[in-house]
């Protein structure tokens, strides 16, 4: 889980769409599975199963830099922040909590109006 700067509410339909299409081609590219996937208008909710040699920080640093790269590229107003993400996220493991009760809570509608 992780923010635009300010917490800007700039994830939103056409960068919101073209954010997730970003974020499948990516795990298609380094052959992670996406769980669950909610892109609020505030922030991203991001559920996915990687391989064990890949780090965290280094699979949040996939996607928030290409996502990063293209949006800013693709949709010029976002450049009026001073980068697209903030430096922190949230990262957890599933460890005792099912998969299906993950997903349940990343798609419930509570993220969606936020």
């Amino acid at each position: 889980m992780w923010i635009p700067q300010r917490r800007k509410k700039v994830l939103v339909g056409d960068i919101a769409t073209r954010l997730r299409q970003i974020f499948l081609a990516l795990a298609i590219e380094k052959g992670w599975d996406i769980l669950a996937l909610e892109v609020a208008p505030d922030h991203v909710h991001l559920f996915i199963s990687v391989k064990p040699v890949d780090t965290p920080h280094l699979v949040v640093k996939a996607f928030k830099g290409r996502s990063s790269y293209y949006l800013r590229k693709e949709f010029p107003q976002l450049k009026k922040l001073p980068s697209l993400w903030t430096n922190s996220y949230f990262v957890s493991t599933a460890g005792n909590v099912s998969s299906e009760a993950i997903k349940r809570y990343i798609e419930a509608p509570h993220h969606r109006h936020s």
